[in-house]
């Protein structure tokens, strides 16, 4: 067998078991077998990459990231549904069907909570993937849904069709990734169909791949060379071809069996393990379809029944606050226990304390809640009238109710935040941070080993991680002589990162990487920018009130203080690094990168031109002094030409760095 025909063979078979695990849920093979098959595949792929193919199942890895995504004009206009909300007007629906071609077959199928994309196939293989955007124009995510396992990139027959699907993230996914994200400090999704948004539109595909993203494919929006006449048939079709098809197909020969499923699929849903909410009637018929065509909106031939809301009606025994990673502070409502959708609720979320004076919620108060899809219920109202004189208003507290640290709350911010970075709540989060690769880049100080710091009390803070000793970390889980000193020589390593990496690291709300350099550039040294004062900060034009407020709070911390102290004990460089031979040539100029360089990464000609006084800018503006152009560079390029900027290459912008 020649390599190119091994090749194939493990694409067909690994497509195969995709198919028959992802779509069918019947493995015919072990994990182990199927990982041994990718990994030669992979190997026969990077050393004969002539014989890669799109349809190659090692595409669902996920490529190099994106700058942005590319918008894509639909082939055919992805349109929206009319929603029904009651049995009336269901049946107002079907006279209007009925009023135009006659009795009819409907077909009801659930409606999937998530996120509506176009899947375009070439000859069987899977070219183009999109969102729906406005419906006319989308953008491209091909790349990210081809890491979604259930859907196929090459079909069974070398077939040009297109398919309406719906992305979305099971529930048992979404709790994980929740979980892994609370751990690491990251904003909580709010319920799975923003999950699934928000992994599907993700710049790096190799994080969407990590995802755990499924499809229900819902419409054959165009297929050359076959005939079919009913939705049903196209579907079953569909399903022959490799794809995985709306579950809960039930054809329906009036509007009574449509209602009577949809009230079957409301005693359903809280036991799925995806999110729905609703259920969508279509007319089987095609050729129907074509006769009733659409509104400028949606379709005339399908409707999609909403279920409301389940709300019921509670006490507020109290409000507590409680800190999260990030040092947020939000309230919480403790409930008397109430059964609603399928689970006893005894908390809902206040969000914040605008939320709280908004709706006047008070501890004692008689109040309607609701879970539609949140992870926790919410508060809609407060029953005002049950009212009996004793309720107590709600006060944010002035001090964090884990460390004692103070509050604040920023002008123009909803959130109240803790100021301490020693705050247990957000201690291991503000750890993982600082060891990240953006900030100090302490190789092999992942979360677990951070977590094991913390377990077995060898480290209380950030500071405590330049005084470990080599007898303490050896008795740690898996933690063996070499591993212990390469960690303490990574450590030792980061005491010499720039004072920019050393102010991002210390986690300063809304001080991010970028913002972060300027101050460093701007004040050269920590102490200097500690004794900032408001004016001198916001003289700064890249930093605003807000940014100068939170760096205020921050150094006025007494256990800020004590930790930057231990830090500079620790020999932690704490003044901003002058490069040999730069000058400040780029003083007042401001740049934009564009294209890819063939001798510098973005991250490394924006710092050679930062050191050099300049500043690189997302977009191009009036106010862009020149944009450097590498290979590939997009619609910046264009828009530098429209405004007349001037437009520099590598060598160009080579030669500068060299005066």
């Amino acid at each position: 067998m020649t390599i190119e025909e091994r090749i194939k063979e493990l694409k067909d078979k690994l497509n195969h078991h995709n198919y028959m695990y992802y779509v069918l849920d019947r493995p015919e093979i072990s994990d182990y077998e199927y990982d041994m098959m990718m990994r030669e595949l992979i190997k026969l792929e990077e050393e004969h990459p002539e014989f890669k193919t799109p349809d190659s199942p090692t595409q669902r890895v996920g490529g190099e990231p994106v700058k942005e995504f590319e918008p894509f004009t639909h082939v055919v206009v992805m349109q929206s549904l009319a929603n029904a909300f009651s049995e009336g007007e269901l049946r107002d629906f079907d006279r209007r069907v009925r009023s135009s071609v006659g009795d009819v077959e409907y077909v009801v199928e659930l409606k999937i909570d998530g996120l509506s994309v176009e899947l375009i196939y070439e000859n069987g293989i899977f070219t183009i993937g999109s969102t729906r955007g406005d419906g006319f124009v989308g953008e491209n995510v091909t790349n990210n849904l081809k890491t979604i396992k259930s859907i196929p990139l090459r079909l069974k027959d070398n077939l040009n069709l297109i398919v309406r699907g719906e992305v979305f993230m099971p529930r048992a996914s979404f709790e994980k990734l929740n979980e892994e994200r609370e751990l690491n400090g990251e904003s909580l999704f709010a319920n799975p169909r923003n999950a699934a948004a928000g992994s599907l539109r993700q710049l790096n595909p190799k994080i969407t791949a990590k995802r755990d993203l499924d499809i229900f494919v819902f419409n054959l929006q165009r297929i050359e060379g076959v005939e079919l006449k009913t939705h049903v048939e196209a579907l079953e079709f569909l399903k022959e071809q490799g794809f995985k098809v709306s579950p809960h197909l039930k054809k329906c020969k009036n509007i009574d069996e449509v209602i009577e499923d949809i009230n079957y699929i409301r005693t359903i849903r809280d036991s799925l393990p995806y999110d729905t909410d609703g259920a969508v009637v279509k007319v089987n018929d095609l050729e129907k379809r074509e006769i009733l065509g659409s509104t400028v909106k949606d379709p005339r031939w399908a409707i999609a029944f909403k279920y409301p809301a389940e709300r019921q009606k509670t006490k507020v025994k109290d409000i507590i606050v409680q800190v999260g990673r990030t040092g947020a502070l939000t309230p919480t409502a403790i409930l008397e226990p109430v059964k609603i959708a399928g689970s006893i609720v005894s908390r809902a979320t206040l969000h914040n304390e605008d939320y709280i004076k908004e709706k006047d919620i008070r501890i004692g108060d008689t109040v309607i809640i609701q879970k539609a899809g949140e992870i926790i219920p919410e508060v809609v109202s407060v029953v005002v009238e049950d009212r009996k004189g004793h309720e107590k208003n709600f006060f944010m507290p002035d001090t964090c109710p884990e460390c004692g640290a103070t509050t604040v709350r920023l002008p123009g911010e909803a959130v109240t935040r803790c100021t301490g970075l020693n705050c247990p709540a957000k201690l291991k989060r503000g750890i993982i941070h600082f060891a990240s690769k953006d900030a100090m880049d302490i190789d092999g100080l992942g979360p677990a080993v951070i977590g094991q710091l913390l377990d077995n009390h060898l480290i209380h803070n950030i500071a405590d991680l330049y005084y470990l000793k080599y007898d303490d970390l050896i008795k740690l889980d898996r933690m063996g002589d070499k591993s212990v000193k390469n960690l303490l020589n990574a450590i030792e390593e980061s005491k010499g990162r720039d004072l920019d990496r050393v102010i991002f690291g210390l986690g300063i709300d809304l001080i991010g990487s970028k913002a972060a350099s300027i101050l460093a550039n701007h004040f050269k040294t920590m102490d200097s920018l500690e004794e900032a004062s408001f004016d001198e900060l916001t003289n700064i034009e890249e930093v605003g009130p807000k940014m100068a407020d939170s760096i205020i709070a921050f150094f006025k911390e007494k256990q800020n203080k004590e930790i930057l102290d231990k830090l500079k004990e620790a020999g932690v460089n704490m003044v901003k690094k002058k490069s040999e031979n730069t000058s400040n040539i780029f003083d007042g100029l401001t740049f934009v990168l564009t294209g890819t360089l063939s001798n510098y990464t973005r991250d490394e000609a924006k710092k050679l031109i930062e050191e050099r006084g300049g500043k690189v800018t997302g977009s191009v503006s009036k106010k862009t002094n020149y944009v450097v152009a590498g290979t590939d560079p997009g619609s910046k390029l264009s828009k530098a030409q429209q405004l007349g900027v001037k437009v520099i290459d590598e060598e160009e912008f080579e030669n500068m760095l060299k005066q």
